[in-house]
């Protein structure tokens, strides 16, 4: 219950980001590589490759339903690989990730969260992607790498979830003094409404808050 209402919350805070940025994010990065290639040249390239990666996302999407996590490595790979200028490589890497984690393949989420962060190009991608990087390392017991993803301020949106996050990271490590600080800090910058409150009451309870 916890992972799925963090990811929620997760989500919730991006699709806010995106709703206020993504119009000037999408738009500068147009006008970039137009400015590189040509009119011309941009037209003729962009509808080739994203017709492609198009072709081979929708197939790596209908492998990720039929939990056919093979194919899904398989295409998500070759989008990444052959199109990685194309609109579809960080999606792919987003999808691969995810169904790796469900399937138990940590190592391999951790390879495709990572690709996702290092492509990321506006905080709140780069956020959740860190988000998501350091609760794998977490689950792999990966201690360190976690701190490291997490250290650094995040787009102000995500704090509370890193806050959160820190937390369960230093209790892991037996740090309750350090955890209690964390689940503090991410109630105090939490919406009061948020469902993610409750969930994070309880960890703090935990660790004697």
């Amino acid at each position: 219950m916890a992972l799925d209402l963090e990811e929620q919350e997760q989500l919730d805070e991006l699709k806010a980001w995106w709703r206020k940025n993504g119009t000037l994010v999408v738009g500068i990065a147009t006008v970039i590589v137009i400015a590189t290639v040509g009119w011309k040249g941009y037209q003729v390239w962009s509808a080739r490759q994203s017709g492609e990666a198009l072709g081979l996302f929708e197939r790596a999407m209908q492998a990720a339903m039929a939990n056919d996590a093979k194919s899904v490595k398989e295409l998500t790979g070759k989008i990444m690989d052959d199109y990685g200028r194309s609109g579809y490589a960080l999606p792919a890497a987003w999808l691969a990730a995810k169904t790796n984690f469900v399937n138990g393949d940590l190592k391999s989420a951790q390879a495709q969260y990572q690709y996702a962060l290092e492509h990321a190009k506006d905080q709140g991608l780069t956020a959740l992607a860190r988000l998501r990087l350091a609760s794998v390392q977490l689950d792999l017991k990966d201690y360190a790498g976690a701190t490291k993803t997490l250290d650094g301020d995040p787009d102000p949106a995500f704090a509370p979830l890193f806050a959160n996050l820190k937390g369960d990271v230093l209790v892991a490590q037996g740090k309750t003094a350090e955890a209690r600080t964390a689940y503090q800090a991410a109630l105090a910058k939490l919406d009061p409404k948020s469902p993610l409150k409750a969930v994070v009451e309880i960890k703090l309870g935990g660790v004697g808050g």
